[in-house]
């Protein structure tokens, strides 16, 4: 019998986090329906991670285990990865989020990588690699006497791998690629994502050495490498190569850093490998074939009467640690070295989430100096707890099997079971689970536009910021909405000062702070710490520097930033509009004549409409004169619908361009009828060209072209499932809205 997911089930389940579960974590039928409550998904979770005890004492009380485990997650005082909500006590049983591969100089070695990574990919994982070992392009292959194509060459086959993979799966195949700062392609990797066609299922990041840092700060030549031989092979000058990484990831996002030194002098176990790689959002460093099975802890349900409760964090700490090694026992790896590896080392990741959350609970503005220094005390407490915990299931199930030889094989070391305990991780649609902050990011926003349907705007707002409004008094849904059109409280009189001192948002907190809140918590973490550093669209390549300098003087292990729209395919909210200039006096006949080139970036939304034919996603983009162009994609591939669909986008895009007025296009499309005389979906869409002409209105209606509506002062990207609002987070997006994510 089809089950439904009735919302009182577990208290604090929002309406979200009800889509959130019910679309991408519910075990469904083949229509698509339900067939498990979420109470249903967190126990059977449960239940089968509590297994794990019964494989080291059979006595073991599972029932016991199983409501304690039970009783942390729909608390949401923990969640694990999403792989392990998704998969634990079904048939694919796959628990594991990040894996690294490696990558050989060979043919066989690197579609051996391939066919792994699409294995991976099947079964809800993310995948990381080091493609330095491959020799570079042009260089001579001996066997065929012919010359190597390099590593971007192999980066797209393996992009093309996951974008075929990730058709039709409820997680997103997503993959890092680093290549270190001395192979001779460096320059041409650094490059590879300028045009942002190319490998979109790529993170991209450097990999920088401390040779090359300290000759970036001398202004030096620094030695690269043929790995093939691995002799020398020329020189380039370091500090020409930095410029060029942050002029690039200026220019988009990326490429990140890494800092390989630093991986490999926290590496637990150097008599095994050597660390090459992180997982695709750079937060889990891990040998070849390792996997790391990740967890997170809410902060902000660890406040209790205005303090920080210890004791409930010290206890969840170490239920969280013994769940997690409990999913190693009962994880379904996708290849036995896997397999292998992963239960040789054992590493575990626990992280956090609702840090900005405990901040505002605690009156703490997110970037003060005392943020820094509770982040640091937090996070040295869980890890240290942490390691306790691991000691303490080490006695009853001995230390994890490479023990010998590593970092804690010290006379008068006491054993352990897991060789890292502490990862912060971006938490993502967990986070939208728990209803909590994201990470150890601050606020996205304190109050944003969730859906806009019949012109109506629903807006939505941070449960915390809600609460406090509420009770002193001063919250109205006119003042909500003046929020989330604004973007930011900081300069609303009508909220009290002290308030909007502890409501702060990733774009009122300075890209300095941004990196001194990661390196407190990088202190205490065994892996890396998974953050974007937010840039505001006006900051300059120079601001950019100083924050990948200050990232490398801070002992970070990486850094990701992200400049507002910054990336061209990026289909970006509307800003405010611009007055008009006085000194462009065009007549209407004038305008008409003259077809406006395209700017390098475009701001504008997406909409799905249901159509006959299937979803289509219809991206309305402007530039500062207003209505641009038109694109369409439609949810099922080909076929007469998709290309139609595109030449009506063309069309228009031309007509907006031109001078057409927008209100002329919509009279020519709107009522054109395909197959229902009664419309598809809540639009009623009566054909393709019905749906653009709907998308235009309801675009009209919110961005104040047909009535007086202001938009957000900053740009934020939109969903491309369902129009939200999107979150860059530690290299990846999230919809906070839905759950769509760019990254496994």
């Amino acid at each position: 019998m089809k089950k439904t997911v009735e919302k009182g089930q577990i208290p604090g389940l929002t309406k979200n986090a009800l889509t959130v579960l019910e679309k991408r974590y519910l075990k469904r039928d083949q229509a698509g329906n339900p067939l498990e409550t979420a109470s249903d998904m967190f126990r059977r979770v449960a239940t089968a991670i509590a297994q794990a005890d019964s494989v080291f004492d059979k006595k073991a009380d599972i029932s016991a285990l199983s409501d304690k485990f039970y009783s942390m997650m729909t608390n949401f005082e923990f969640l694990p990865n999403s792989p392990t909500l998704m998969n634990a006590g079904r048939e694919l049983g796959q628990l594991s989020a990040c894996f690294v591969l490696p990558v050989g100089d060979s043919m066989e070695e690197i579609f051996e990588s391939v066919k792994n990574t699409a294995l991976i990919h099947k079964s809800g994982g993310g995948t990381g690699f080091s493609f330095s070992r491959l020799r570079p392009a042009n260089d001579v292959v001996m066997s065929t006497t012919g010359i190597s194509s390099g590593p971007l060459s192999f980066m797209r086959v393996f992009d093309i791998a996951t974008e075929t993979i990730k058709q039709g799966g409820t997680r997103r195949g997503a993959n890092m690629a680093i290549l270190r700062v001395d192979h001779p392609d460096i320059m041409d990797f650094i490059m590879c994502k300028n045009d942002q066609r190319q490998l979109n299922n790529f993170n991209i990041s450097v990999g920088i050495t401390e040779e090359f840092m300290k000759a970036v700060d001398a202004d030096k030549d620094y030695t690269i490498f043929n790995p093939r031989d691995k002799k020398p092979a020329g020189t380039l000058n370091a500090r020409k190569v930095f410029a060029r990484i942050v002029k690039q990831a200026w220019e988009n996002g990326e490429p990140g850093i890494i800092f390989l030194d630093r991986l490999n002098k926290d590496n637990p176990t150097p008599h095994i490998g050597e660390i090459e790689s992180t997982n695709p959002c750079g937060e889990q460093p891990l040998l070849p074939y390792e996997s790391c099975n990740l967890g997170s802890i809410n902060l902000g349900k660890m406040v209790v009467h205005g303090k920080v409760d210890w004791d409930k964090l010290k206890e969840t700490v170490r239920t969280s640690v013994h769940f997690l090694d409990n999913v190693i026992e009962v994880n379904n790896y996708p290849l036995p070295q896997i397999d292998e590896m992963t239960r040789s080392n054992r590493k575990i990741g626990l992280g956090v989430m609702g840090w900005a959350d405990m901040l505002i609970m605690l009156g703490i503005p997110y970037g003060s100096e005392e943020s820094a220094e509770l982040g640091e005390k937090v996070m040295q407490f869980i890890n240290e707890e942490g390691k306790i915990a691991s000691r303490e299931l080490a006695k009853s199930r001995g230390s994890f099997p490479n023990f010998k030889g590593s970092i804690y094989d010290v006379p008068g070391g006491d054993p352990i079971r897991n060789a890292t305990v502490t990862t912060i991780a971006p938490t993502g649609t967990i986070s939208i689970i728990a209803n909590a902050s994201s990470g150890v990011e601050p606020l996205f926003a304190v109050s944003f536009v969730r859906q806009v349907m019949d012109k109506n705007i629903l807006v939505e707002v941070n449960p915390l910021f809600e609460k406090i409004a509420k009770e002193q008094g001063f919250y109205s849904e006119e003042l909500m909405q003046r929020i989330a059109e604004h973007g930011t409280v900081q300069d609303i009189s009508a909220i009290p000062e002290d308030v909007r001192e502890v409501f702060v948002t990733a774009h009122d907190i300075t890209p300095e702070e941004h990196i001194t809140m990661q390196a407190a918590f990088q202190r205490h973490t065994d892996n890396a710490v998974s953050k974007t550093v937010n840039f505001p669209q006006e900051a300059t390549i120079d601001d950019v520097e100083q924050v990948y300098r200050l990232a490398y003087q801070m002992n970070c292990k990486g850094v990701t930033i992200y400049r507002d729209g910054s990336r061209d395919e990026q289909v970006l909210s509307v800003g405010k509009k611009e007055e008009p200039k006085a000194a462009v006096a065009l007549t209407a006949e004038e305008k008409r004549a003259i077809k406006r080139e395209r700017p390098k970036a475009l701001k504008g939304w997406t909409y799905q409409m249901q159509t006959g034919c299937g979803p289509l996603y219809i991206t309305i983009n402007e530039d500062a004169s207003g209505l641009f162009e038109v694109f369409t994609t439609m949810g099922k591939a080909g076929g007469c619908a998709a290309s139609q669909s595109e030449a009506i986008g063309r069309m228009v895009s031309l007509a907006w361009r031109s001078g057409v007025q927008a209100r002329q296009v919509v009279k020519q499309l709107l009522g054109i009828s395909c197959h229902s005389p009664s419309g598809f979906g809540d639009n009623k869409v009566l054909s393709c060209a019905d749906a653009v002409a709907k998308a235009i209105q309801a675009h009209l209606a919110i961005t104040g072209h047909a009535e007086v509506i202001e938009a957000p002062s900053f740009e934020r990207g939109a969903c491309p499932e369902c129009g939200g609002v999107v979150e860059h987070e530690g290299g990846c997006a999230v919809c906070r809205v839905c759950g769509y994510s760019e990254c496994a």
